[in-house]
């Protein structure tokens, strides 16, 4: 569809030019003798652009920008002048206008400037588009939670994305959703429109890492063949997101608190200081008062992040918001799977709530999203839910395949002792141990946290 230009002008002659030559570029135009005449014309249809003169028989052409910018702020104005209000014109781009044209101006030179005002206002729409679909997406109203919990970090981290806070420290077992709080403190936050990185910090070794955040020179290394921008840099103006960062090393952390501290970094081979203008959002599960202690962690760093922290619970402190998280999956699955699912048996509601979810949110979407591919209907039922391994069948005799001593056992202590002895047997892969007892990767890090196991044990 041809765009349209309103052309306000008291010359008639300028008008028809201006008009004549637009049309050959099949752009429509309309035309304004006067302010009244281009707020009619501007009440009865849309216009992607304005050509306004500064000089107007009932008004002029600052005032007429002022209300155009109250009534359509997204519409580009081009003023167009004579040499001697050349000053007044460029007050004119600081109320608002694209740009401005001094008379007598060529026409070729007119439909230059025309579109890229358009292209310009173009782009401007398209990312102020992307944005509120990134909010939609992302922001607070996809952190589901009616828990008095829930309910106060949500406000707590409202208060965080208005704010000018430049670290942000979130704590909570794997899978409480700290990723889904970290972007939703973006996307609603004045950075929205920046970019939003983020890293694991155990996803990759020391140098890498480093790499990946500070950016490196060329020939800094043997593979470095060019400059590259670390996350630090590409998420200027905008946050950067370090997921475990409890388990970052400590020569990293120094330089963590560097950035922290001074706003500025070197790239690896680097002699500038690169400034930069980022928040840091960092997340861990682990306990960093006790990797405090234990000197894996610097006090330092700790107490530079943990200015505004927020503490998530486990889905089984606030089992009451598992409904509301139920209704909120199986719509996602809904629309991925384009399969209708409108709810759960009350018997598989009673599972889900009684189920402990060491992993959390995340167990839980990947148990409803399992549900879903295997339902034959659109309700789905406790057979449905795959929560863990059946108990183990009773050996031959009737006997059970684990025998209770005599004497009773710790459970604590027997359920430490099959996960070193799982772990063990699967040289410390964590995939695999799991396998062997019979849980998800998730559930056995968990345990291994409740009974105090090094995390690579």
């Amino acid at each position: 569809m041809p765009s349209r230009i309103l052309i306000v002008d008291d010359e008639k002659l300028i008008r028809w030019s201006i008009a004549e030559r637009l049309g050959r570029e099949n752009l429509l135009t309309t035309e304004a003798a006067d302010g009244a005449s281009a707020l009619e014309a501007l009440a009865r249809e849309p216009f992607d652009l304005v050509l306004l003169d500064l000089k107007l028989p009932d008004t002029d052409g600052l005032t007429l920008l002022k209300q155009l910018q109250s009534q359509v702020p997204e519409l580009p104005v081009l003023m167009i002048t004579a040499h001697s209000s050349v000053d007044t014109a460029v007050e004119a781009m600081k109320l608002g206008a694209h740009d401005y044209l001094t008379k007598p101006f060529n026409l070729d030179e007119l439909v230059l400037s025309v579109r890229r005002a358009m292209e310009t206002t173009a782009l401007r729409r398209d990312a102020g588009e992307r944005l509120r679909e990134a909010k939609s997406r992302f922001g607070f109203g996809q952190v589901v939670g009616a828990s008095k919990k829930m309910k106060e970090i949500i406000a707590l981290a409202r208060k965080v994305a208005r704010s000018e806070a430049a670290t942000v420290l979130l704590r909570g077992e794997s899978g409480s959703g700290k990723d889904v709080i970290a972007r939703a403190i973006h996307y609603e936050s004045a950075r929205a429109s920046a970019a939003f990185m983020n890293i694991t910090c155990t996803a990759l070794p020391d140098t890498l890492l480093e790499s990946e955040l500070f950016g490196h020179e060329r020939g800094a290394f043997t593979d470095a063949k060019n400059q590259k921008k670390g996350l630090f840099e590409l998420a200027d103006g905008g946050t950067l997101f370090l997921d475990e960062i409890g388990d970052m090393s400590p020569s990293l952390q120094a330089k963590l608190l560097r950035v922290l501290e001074e706003k500025k970094f070197r790239r690896v081979g680097g002699t500038e200081d690169v400034k930069i203008d980022v928040r840091v959002i960092a997340a861990t599960n682990r306990d960093l008062e006790k990797a405090i202690r234990e000197r894996t962690f610097r006090e330092d760093l700790f107490y530079r992040l943990n200015i505004i922290p927020i503490d998530l619970p486990s889905l089984r402190d606030r089992t009451e918001d598992i409904p509301a998280l139920v209704d909120h999956f199986l719509s996602h699955f809904s629309r991925e799977f384009k399969k209708p699912f409108n709810s759960v048996t009350p018997e598989a509601m009673a599972r889900l709530k009684s189920h402990p979810w060491p992993g959390n949110v995340r167990e839980l979407r990947n148990a409803l999203e399992r549900a879903c591919l295997l339902a034959g209907s659109e309700i789905i039922d406790e057979n449905d839910l795959l929560l863990g391994r059946p108990a183990p069948a009773p050996a031959a005799g009737g006997k059970e395949a684990f025998a209770l001593p005599p004497g009773g056992v710790v459970l604590e202590e027997l359920e430490k002792s099959l996960v070193i002895q799982a772990l063990e047997r699967a040289a410390g892969n964590q995939t695999k141990a799991a396998t062997l007892l019979g849980i998800s990767r998730d559930q056995l890090r968990y345990r291994m946290e409740k009974h105090g196991l090094p995390p690579r044990a």
